[in-house]
Parts: structure tokens; sequence; C-alpha cells
């Protein structure tokens, strides 16, 4: 079936039409680095994720004008990173409040006064632009952990994720023009002057919000006071540029005769997604997208995005470009929920991926979590769904080791591989159904050899029924190539252990937990660390300490050594050999 996907400007589930089918154009609105981000902020940009990897692969086909479609296309997704411009009060057009740059600070200075600053953090307080690099260099270290491939790719080529402030002239340059078209005028007094867009210009102004002029309010308060509210043509104009000296990071104001000596200032959040999208993703740039009336295909963002900075971009980007849309469609995943509720801070469940890294949870398990429910239903994170994840990773990853120890074998297998595929593709084209999805690869049934002698060894070790893996049966880092699976898998010499591998990989390349980096345990000799816990020496003398009370069946204190680790945030469990496995408390309970 062709892919289909909800559209949130015209509420409707429709096919998914790109201008050109072999090069997809995403735009998917990025972090801003004033803090670690979220598990909830990485929900969304796993979804976009999820989304880009399936318009990319070989089994989405899409519908066009000439009929269909068939993967494998470009997809060139780039993300920004906000660091000027984005206020607290985020809820209305103008953004009033304080600059979230100015928050960072503050944070910063208290955590270097507790002494809770990270290790890593050596960050001047004072300079906003290094709490920017610190913040957003920590961000791509998680978004690389949980697999998100515009972060990946940005290693080799940073213009796929640009930064705010390295694009502040095209910003100016779409300001002018909207000036020179008077879709956007100047207001206020010297020293708080400010440039805004003429919501009347636009009439299609609230189409993705279902907002109405006459519903919406304008945005007083932190920047905008009264007095330039009622200098406004209508209430929900909204900021473009904003005359101000004392501001942390401050600018030359755009070079056009209504801005002639005003002194310097910084743009308003939602004038930067226009620059940044049209700037990277037309050919030409930003001129040329004015001149071809450019649009892009696709944009995502939360769903607190919509209003109003998608609403705002839009508009600005329209009579940019004189096109009567931007994006053709637009994604919009919805919030997370943790355990049931809304994540707080003070209730501990506003977790940071580094966070849970930390307890020993396998970002692949985070990732599983964070995309298995499908994007436009509110999602539960929860301790409980990790486990279950982990065990389902592990479940695919046993499946992949057992049929890599067939065929290094030479043994064959039947499975029902071509069904899977078939349940896979139809439930990802049918608005990206990742929930069926999985069902389907969990539905995969192989049917291999009798396993007896070496065959039987080799499948133990590879964890097919055992717990061990040798480096010999270890799986990849990451999956083949989408065009090597297929080749693999219309190959009529292969059978069905080569062909289902391949599938497994071919899927992996959308979902991206199965074939991964995975941290092995550090073996000290006597103690197995798992990943989160760093081998020590005080760790090393209580597990001492515990063994020699063991073989002196003193039991009660060989139990209290472990309560004491379990006081510590550690569990152990004994192997076979005498050894004992330390791991954070999470992963035994």
């Amino acid at each position: 079936m062709t892919a289909i996907l909800y559209n949130s400007l015209t509420n409707k589930t429709e096919a998914f039409t790109p201008h050109n089918p072999n090069k997809i154009t995403f735009y998917t609105c990025g972090p801003t680095v004033y803090d670690d981000a979220h598990i909830g902020n990485f929900r969304s940009f796993l979804a976009a994720d999820l989304l880009r990897r399936w318009l990319e692969s070989p089994l989405c086909t899409l519908a066009t004008s000439d009929g269909e479609h068939h993967g494998p296309r470009i997809v060139t997704h780039v993300m920004n990173i906000t660091d000027v411009g984005h206020m607290t009060d985020d809820t209305n057009a103008d953004g009033g409040g304080l600059d979230k740059m100015e928050l960072a600070k503050e944070r910063i200075l208290e955590a270097k006064k507790s002494g809770k600053l990270p290790s890593d953090s050596e960050v001047d307080p004072s300079d906003p632009l290094a709490i920017a690099r610190f913040y957003e260099r920590r961000f791509m270290e998680d978004a690389r952990m949980l697999g998100l491939k515009v972060a990946i790719e940005a290693e080799a080529d940073p213009t796929l994720m640009p930064r705010a402030t390295d694009n502040i002239e095209g910003m100016k340059q779409v300001i002018c023009d909207l000036l020179d078209n008077s879709f956007a005028y100047a207001a206020g007094q010297p020293g708080a002057r400010a440039v805004y867009f003429d919501v009347l210009k636009f009439q299609a102004y609230g189409d993705l919000s279902g907002n109405t002029l006459d519903q919406l309010k304008g945005g007083a308060g932190g920047r905008v006071d009264d007095s330039q509210q009622q200098e406004k043509h209508h209430p929900s104009d909204f900021l473009l540029w904003k005359e101000d000296q004392s501001h942390t990071m401050k600018w030359d104001a755009p070079a056009h005769a209504a801005c002639e000596g005003w002194d310097q200032g910084y743009p308003g959040w939602h004038i930067e997604c226009t620059a940044m999208a049209l700037g990277r993703l037309v050919d030409g740039g930003l001129s040329n997208a004015r001149k071809d009336h450019a649009t892009i295909d696709l944009h995502s963002g939360g769903e607190d995005n919509i209003f109003p900075h998608h609403e705002c971009e839009i508009a600005q980007s329209c009579c940019f470009t004189g096109n009567d849309h931007f994006a053709n469609h637009w994604f919009h995943p919805r919030f997370l929920m943790v355990e049931g509720q809304k994540m707080s801070k003070s209730k501990g469940t506003m977790y940071t991926v580094r966070e849970l890294v930390a307890k020993g949870i396998d970002p692949a398990a985070i990732r599983l979590e964070l995309i298995k429910t499908h994007y436009r239903a509110n999602a539960d994170f929860s301790m409980q769904g990790l486990k279950d994840a982990s065990r389902t990773i592990e479940r695919w990853r046993r499946n992949a080791q057992m049929l890599s120890s067939w065929q290094s074998a030479g043994e064959k297998s039947t499975t029902n591989i071509a069904q899977v595929i078939e349940n896979f593709a139809d439930a990802l084209s049918n608005d990206l159904n990742v929930s069926t999805a999985i069902a389907a690869i969990s539905s995969l049934d192989i049917s291999g050899p009798a396993t007896k002698g070496a065959l039987n060894e080799a499948m133990r070790w590879a964890g097919a029924i055992g717990v061990n893996k040798p480096d010999t049966l270890l799986l990849p880092s990451e999956p083949n190539s989408a065009a090597q699976s297929i080749e693999t898998m219309i190959d009529e010499s292969c059978g069905d252990t080569e062909r289902t591998l391949a599938a497994l990989h071919l899927i992996d390349n959308i979902l991206g937990v199965i074939f991964r980096p995975i941290e092995a345990a550090k073996d000290t000799g006597i103690t197995l660390y798992q990943p989160g816990v760093s081998p020590s020496p005080e760790i090393e003398a209580l597990l001492a300490a515990r063994r020699d009370a063991k073989k002196g069946k003193d039991f009660a204190a060989a139990d209290a050594i472990r309560d004491q680790l379990s006081a510590m945030g550690l569990a152990i469990m004994d192997k076979p050999g005498g050894k004992v496995e330390v791991a954070p408390n999470n992963k035994h309970r």
C-alpha cells in the first residue's frame, strides 16, 4: 500500500506526496540549548527520525500523479539549534518573559554555587554562546546515543543542524523583504523599537492552529510593554526584530530604511526557522526561495509548536516566498506522560537521556520506549515500559544471533519473513502505526535445524538458549545498508536464513534498535561491572569482604554488605565461576 500520513494543516490522514519523490525536504524544529533535553523533547525528535527513516526505506511506497514511487529515496533532513530569541513565555506570539539563555546563566551560576555542576561543564556563565555550546554538545551526545540520524550526519555536515546565531543575516534578509512588501512594519520608541509581522496581511493566519484573529490576544509582558502593544496594527502581530541594547546577545539592526538609526537588537524566535529551512533546503538558498516561490515537503515539531511558532512561521514564510503554503505536510507528535502523569521536576520524573543511561539502561531500550506508541497518542513512559522494551530488543537480537550462527554453520531454516515484512510495511504505511509494526516483527516464527553438537554450542553462546555472547557471535554495531539487504532478499540463491537476517537488517534501518554498539561489561577478575557502573576500589573491597564472609558461612555479614551496596544504588548477582555482576539498582528490580 502507498503511505498515508496525518497532516496537521488539513486535519486529515492523506497520501504523502512530495514535490520530488526521489528527494524529500524535511525540516524539524530542534532544541533550545539552554538546558539538557528531556525525554519528552526526544519523543518528538525520535518520531521525526522514525518518519524520516521510513520514507527513505525501500519498503516505503509513495503515491504520485504518475502512479507509485518505490523507495529507496533521499531525505534531506534539517533540524535547527535555537540559541537566541526564544523567550520563557512562548504561548504568545511575542514570546514575553526572559530569554531562555538568561535562565541557563542563572541555572549554571546556582549549580556552581551549590557544587552540583557536572564534571564536564567548564563553562563561563557570563558567556551566552559558551552556555549554548555546552548544552548543544550534551544534546548531540544524547541524540547520537539514541540513533537520531540527523545528529549523526551533522558530524560530517554541520549545515544539517544550523544554529540560529549563525543565521542572523538570513533572518535580516527575510525581515527586509517583508518590510519592502508591507507584510511587516516598524513601531515603538527609540531604544525599544520593534519590527512586527502584520497578521492582517495574511488571510490564512490561524489555519494550522484553528485560531481566528478575533479569538487571539496579543502577547503583552516581558519585552513588549503596553505602549508597544497599543502601537501594533493588531494585537496578534508578532515580533520579527527587537531593538534592545541591553540584551545578552545583540546584532546590528536589519539594513532597511525602517530601521535606520536603531541600536543593536536581536531576532524574534519564529523568524529563525523560515531563514534556516528555506536557506538550507532550497537550492540556491533564500534568494532562490523568494524567486521560485519555494516550499518544503515536510515540517515537524512537538504539538506545543503548533501555536504560535508554526502558525507564525507559515505566515512569514508564505509572504516571503509568495507561495500560498510553506510546507506541504505538517507532522506533530503529541506530549509524553511519565507513569501516567505530566513530567515534573519536583516529582523526579523529568528524565534526561544521560540520567537513564547512567542507571545502566540501554539507549536502544530508551529509543524503543519513546517510539513504540503512535505519535498522535499521548505516550506513557515508565520504568516497566523500559524493561519491556529491553526484553523485546533482546528477543530480536537473539533471533538475529541465532540466524547468524546458522548462516555461519551453513544450516537452513524456514520462517514467515515474507508475511512479517508485508505486515510491517503495511503498518508503517498506515500513518506510521509503529505499535502494529512492532507486533509484526515479534510474530517472526523461525524453524531451524536440530540443535545438536557444535551447532547447539554455537546457538547457546549466541544467546538463543543461553545468556553469554562471545566476540565471534556479537552482532554488528549497525545494520547493513538497505540496498545490501534488499539485494540479499531478492537473490534466488539465498535461503530463508539469509533472507530473514537481511530482512531484520532492513527493518532495523528504520527502527534503529537491534544492530547497535553495545557497551560490554568491565571484567576485573572478581567483578563484572555492567554499563552504568564504573569499577572502584571501594566496591572491590566490599565484594572481597562479602566473598570471605560467605566462605566463613557468616551469611548475616554477607547480606549486610549486599544491603550496603544496595544503599549505594547498586544491585549484585552471583555468576557462575565465582564472579559477581554489579549493575545499577534498576537492572534487577
